[in-house]
């Protein structure tokens, strides 16, 4: 099969190093680049090229963002060509249009590598849909936050230092907001609810960070036996769905707890599977690669995988439901005192936890929310 790789940064390479190494059945053909960067003879600056070459089968986009990408995925569908993605943001915005474009013109379109890099989550999530509903899922989708948490908590650094190790790393961007704001999971999150629920999942859920996260709230926590990890979550029940991202105290003797570094793990629950777990890195040239050539490797034995967002559920806020614990120098609601500085303020769904914690951001702009698991 040969193939052509729009974006030829950390992902592309490790695409193209990954197929030329292990895939012989699958040849990269066409590179697009920038016009100041065609340092291989498969490269071009032009797309037309490759959306016009009827030996180019599939696509592979991982450049980012919302444009071009759109209009490339768009233009390769409608070409007939199968479509596979790592860029999150851009099937976040545009999934339902995507679908439909792989439908009506009998291709595929594969997004494993955009949520989660290597863990075969969205494959996971496709093959228990074929016997259950997913009633939940959970976890811990962005390696970045997760390793500046680890290092605040395990080296007892201030956010700022840990973020401009993550930076150093390259775990984390120049402009981090994307990671630390909780954009990045709040797309990976609507990706996961699209596949898990059958649904077009809503773009406007509460969505808050860990911008404000100091070492003393993790102390505090730590002090009530919990560990915070930013969190995407998603519910459906009868009929309904809801989601959130969010900072969420975990017991310190979970599995998501102890997770490590930039590692994710992400959790679902079935009806008749029960609870699964999924381990493994979140990001990275090759982990992320590896995902992407998976699917290329579907596409090339018959996979045409086909998203149905006609269940017609109904976004319920109600369904994720929580206790909450407030740092802020004010509180203008009704609270118990939990700690230094910090206030439990009860059965708040996370809509309405979002919207309190702005109010408080006014006064306090250093404000922190996490919110508590469910006692039983």
């Amino acid at each position: 099969m040969n193939i052509a790789l729009l974006g030829y940064g950390t992902v592309g390479r490790g695409v193209d190093d990954i197929i030329r190494s292990r895939v012989p059945d699958v040849s990269v053909v066409r590179i697009l680049e920038l016009p100041d960067r065609l340092t291989d003879p498969r490269m071009t600056s032009n797309y037309d090229q490759i959306v016009s070459d009827q030996n180019i089968e599939l696509v592979v986009e991982c450049m980012g963002g919302i444009e071009p990408a759109h209009t490339f995925i768009a233009q390769a569908l409608s070409a007939g060509k199968h479509v596979v993605t790592s860029n999150k943001a851009v099937v976040a915005a545009h999934f339902a249009e995507f679908a439909q474009l792989a439908t009506a013109n009998d291709v595929a379109f594969l997004i494993e590598a955009a949520v989660a890099g290597g863990i075969p989550w969205i494959a996971s999530i496709e093959k228990v849909r074929r016997i259950d509903e997913v009633r939940s899922f959970s976890g811990i989708m962005n390696g970045t936050t997760n390793y500046i948490i680890d290092s605040m908590r395990r080296e007892e650094l201030d956010f700022d230092v840990a973020l401009g190790r993550a930076q150093e790393l390259g775990y984390a961007e120049r402009d981090p907001s994307a990671d630390i704001d909780g954009i990045d999971v709040a797309n990976k999150t609507i990706l996961s609810a699209c596949v898990a629920f059958d649904v077009d999942c809503v773009r406007d859920l509460p969505v808050t960070g860990i911008r404000t996260l100091t070492k003393t709230d993790l102390n505090q926590f730590a002090s009530h036996g919990l560990m915070v990890k930013l969190f995407g979550r998603g519910v459906c029940k009868d009929g309904s769905y809801a989601v959130a991202v969010e900072p969420v105290a975990i017991t310190q003797y979970s599995l998501e707890a102890a997770v490590p570094s930039n590692f994710n793990l992400v959790s679902l629950e079935g009806f008749t599977v029960g609870p699964l777990k999924f381990y493994g890195q979140g990001a990275g040239s090759l982990p992320t690669g590896n995902a992407i050539v998976q699917d290329v490797i579907d596409v090339m034995r018959g996979r045409r995988q086909v998203y149905d967002f006609s269940r017609g559920l109904t976004y319920d806020p109600t369904l994720l439901t929580s206790d909450y614990v407030f740092r802020s120098s004010t509180m203008p609601v009704a609270a118990d005192a939990w700690a230094p500085g910090m206030w439990l303020v009860r059965n708040r769904t996370a809509t309405q936890a979002r919207s309190l914690f702005e109010r408080l951001q006014q006064e306090d702009p250093t404000a922190f929310m996490a919110a508590l698991p469910k006692e039983g």
